[in-house]
């Protein structure tokens, strides 16, 4: 992505041409996107409160991630009021489409961290163990 580019709905090019999962990890690889996803999908969040669900990302990593997963029509902000107001960020209707897949990575997950005999979480409130409710 370009950092000089400005934000917008505009689709990033894949690495590979006509690859089905180059297209999706472009869309939805890397460290925080689906861990982003999983939050939004439990509903609207302000940046604040995205940062402390998904931490410790950084403040600007998880602007870079919203910015890329907004250019790919998975999620929206919605500004509450003139800048530098909150911003609200939802999954959109294309966004929402990637529920079963979030879940299914979710569910997988937790039976490899019971495989791995992984240590608890450190803060288990914010540990994203909870089933996403409603899958379309």
């Amino acid at each position: 992505m370009n950092k000089n580019a400005p934000a917008g709905k505009h689709a990033r090019p894949s690495a590979l041409e006509g690859c089905p999962l180059a297209a999706a990890f472009a869309a939805i690889g890397g460290k925080w996107k689906l861990t982003i996803l999983y939050w939004l999908a439990h509903g609207e969040l302000h940046f604040a409160g995205l940062t402390r669900r998904v931490a410790p990302i950084s403040p600007k990593v998880l602007t870079q991630q919203l910015r890329e997963l907004e250019a790919d029509g998975l999620i929206e902000r919605d500004p509450t009021g003139a800048a530098p107001a909150p911003v609200l960020y939802r999954l959109t209707p294309y966004g929402l489409t990637l529920l079963p897949i979030v879940e299914g990575v979710r569910v997988w997950g937790e039976g490899h961290l019971r495989r791995g005999d992984a240590p608890p979480a450190p803060n288990p409130g914010l540990a994203c163990r909870e089933a996403i409710g409603a899958i379309p």
